[in-house]
């Protein structure tokens, strides 16, 4: 009877997903005439539409192929892909000494590395290790990028970065195999468990000092080959471009939210002034102005090359607009959130950092995301002051001689980059806020 019964079981499912699927059909596309109607408009629409893109830009489509001209004389009606592959490294890394290309590839790599431990679910400590991305990443990448010699501040921020890098590695690994920290893993591997907590940062910080002393001292030695700004280029510069507004837009809008909620009439003054001046003006027209008039207000003899004035100006724009964001945040937390934290003895930055801003911050995140998603797409307007950014780099393959004339393919292959990164951003959004429980459901 027993097999009997499992020999049916399958039987009986399968006819009742089907009734389901097609009774969800007959619901949602084909509850009336009109909804009939208009679902066959649509598919016959997505039909004809997929296969036109298809033909195009596949199955009639060039891939191998030296010029223009050679791709029409192999297909005339498809797309000229050939094009585009040509120059791939344009595209990604624009004039960038090829020779040098390693250096980008390792940027990359170790923003990957330092961040990996984010994602960890066993790692602690990942407020340190975010807030170490944003503040000595830059320093190493930088060098990383720019090369030729180091001052003594440079050199004692690559070394700190150096030794950041090394510790996150370690703190992770140390967290994902036993779910401990760094600090205690060193500890207990010394046999000072039963140490006073002053002699246990004692024994810490002179780890810290030796292994930064080592660093800095391997680290003196190094020469790279410097390269020029003006050699930056495609997905690189955007992405340098993006990312250091994304690391200082959420900051610098966090300060500038609390300052236009300041008790104190100064700071709450010039905090909306600011705000509302970046604000009233596009981004096109910051970026002329900070070309044109940053120079004016630096010392005599100090100079700024194009793009460090470009990401100024990208940082504060981007700044005033994430301030309102956060500030909208604030402003949807009860009351008595407040009014709690200052019950339990908190001060106001206290009742701000442990209580107000996570709350906020969580209710913020898609608009939060939806900020970073403009920004990287704003920072194609850099092209147009003289910025080889992935969008100059598609728009110079129309003007290279074998390419002549080729503007329709390089700009969907950037489309499908752009929409790939944006994509990507969202969905991880989305993720966060399922994870940060942010719809509150019961």
């Amino acid at each position: 009877m027993a097999i009997i019964k499992a020999q049916k079981t399958p039987d009986r499912a399968a006819p009742l997903s089907e009734r389901s699927v097609i009774g969800w059909m007959r619901k949602n596309l084909f509850s009336s005439v009109t909804n009939s109607i208009l679902t066959i408009v649509t598919l016959y629409l997505v039909y004809i539409t997929v296969k036109g893109l298809w033909i195009w830009g596949v199955a009639d489509a060039v891939f191998v192929a030296n010029t223009r001209r050679e791709c029409f004389s192999i297909s005339i009606n498809g797309a000229c892909w050939a094009g585009v592959i040509a120059w791939l490294d344009n595209i990604f890394y624009g004039r960038y000494p090829r020779a040098e290309l390693w250096r980008v590839d390792l940027g990359a790599i170790l923003l990957v590395v330092w961040m990996l431990p984010l994602w960890l679910p066993r790692v602690k400590a990942k407020v340190l290790i975010g807030l170490s991305t944003v503040f000595l990443y830059p320093f190493l990448a930088g060098y990383l990028f720019t090369g030729g010699d180091k001052g003594l501040f440079l050199q004692v921020m690559v070394t700190a970065a150096i030794v950041c890098l090394i510790v996150n590695i370690l703190h992770s690994a140390i967290g994902v195999i036993s779910g401990k920290s760094l600090p205690e893993f060193l500890i207990n591997l010394l046999g000072q468990s039963a140490a006073s907590d002053k002699s246990q940062r004692n024994i810490l910080l002179g780890i810290l000092v030796a292994a930064f002393a080592v660093v800095f001292t391997w680290q003196a030695g190094w020469n790279i080959q410097s390269v020029s700004w003006t050699k930056w280029g495609g997905l690189f510069l955007t992405m340098v471009i993006a990312g250091v507004g994304i690391a200082s837009a959420l900051p610098g809008g966090i300060i500038l939210a609390l300052g236009r909620r300041s008790k104190l009439p100064v700071i709450r003054v010039l905090s909306t002034s600011f705000i509302e001046i970046f604000r009233s003006v596009p981004l096109i027209t910051v970026l002329f102005m900070a070309t044109t008039m940053f120079p004016l207000f630096m010392p005599e003899g100090f100079v700024l090359n194009k793009l460090v004035q470009v990401i100024i100006a990208v940082c504060l724009f981007n700044a005033c607009y994430m301030a309102e964001t956060v500030r909208a945040g604030l402003q949807a937390i009860p009351k008595g959130q407040f009014e709690g934290a200052h019950t339990i003895g908190l001060g106001y930055w206290g009742t701000m950092g442990l209580i107000v801003m996570p709350q906020a911050l969580k209710h913020m995140i898609p608009n939060i995301v939806g900020s970073f998603i403009g920004l990287l797409k704003d920072t194609t307007l850099v092209s147009i002051i003289g910025l080889f950014d992935i969008l100059g780099m598609l728009r110079s393959i129309s003007k290279d001689v074998p390419w002549l004339g080729l503007h329709l393919e390089p700009l969907i292959f950037g489309a499908i980059l752009f929409f790939i990164i944006c994509f990507a951003m969202s969905k991880y959004s989305r993720y966060l806020e399922v994870k940060l429980s942010t719809d509150h459901k019961n």
